[in-house]
């Protein structure tokens, strides 16, 4: 693994393509930068800035960005596998379409965000600020989405089936012909203010 590389301020700089395979960036900040179809696996972003970039297309494998943020970043056909994006913060930013499978996004902040259509299959959304953003027909099959804020979050058409949703507020989301499993549809009810009685 390459030695990381801190405090570095990168800007208007052109990493088409580029293998940044291990790299280490460590409170780095890039504005203006071009990662379009650059590749990474097993790379470690720590509280990095990334502002005006383009990773449309790139492909992440085993990699991490850690309490990054990303501010008018597009992620346009960018690929994320397996990757940890804990506690990063998305605003104005372009994620779709985008393909990720698997991970931990555990805290991340995504508010008033277009995510229509997206397979989250099995992703660790736990925590994760997702308000106001639109998930209308996402798959969110086993997610685990365990304090989520869905605060008028819309998940029209969307799929929640197996997915875990302790202390979620499903009732402050929009939901019309969401698909839920049954402990989903008996914890909307209790939210509503129903008593379920499952035993008969």
């Amino acid at each position: 693994m390459s030695e990381p590389r801190v405090g570095v301020a990168f800007t208007g700089e052109d990493w088409y393509a580029e293998p940044l395979k291990a790299a280490q960036f460590v409170e780095c900040t890039f504005s203006d930068v071009d990662f379009s179809e650059a590749t990474t696996a097993g790379a470690l972003f720590d509280r990095c800035t990334f502002h005006g970039c383009r990773f449309n297309a790139s492909t992440h494998t085993s990699s991490a960005f850690v309490a990054c943020d990303f501010r008018r970043t597009s992620f346009f056909d960018a690929t994320f596998d397996g990757c940890k994006l804990v506690g990063s913060v998305f605003a104005e930013c372009t994620l779709r379409p985008v393909e990720i499978r698997g991970g931990q996004w555990q805290g991340v902040t995504i508010r008033g965000t277009n995510l229509t259509k997206l397979d989250l299959t099995g992703l660790d959304l736990r925590e994760a600020d997702l308000s106001m953003s639109d998930l209308t027909g996402s798959v969110l099959r086993d997610c685990r989405l365990d304090g989520a804020n869905l605060r008028e979050t819309n998940l029209g058409g969307a799929d929640l089936r197996g997915a875990s949703l302790d202390r979620v507020d499903l009732a402050a989301a929009r939901l019309r012909a969401t698909r839920l499993d049954l402990e989903g549809a008996v914890l909307l009810a209790e939210l509503h203010g129903a008593s379920v009685d499952a035993s008969v």
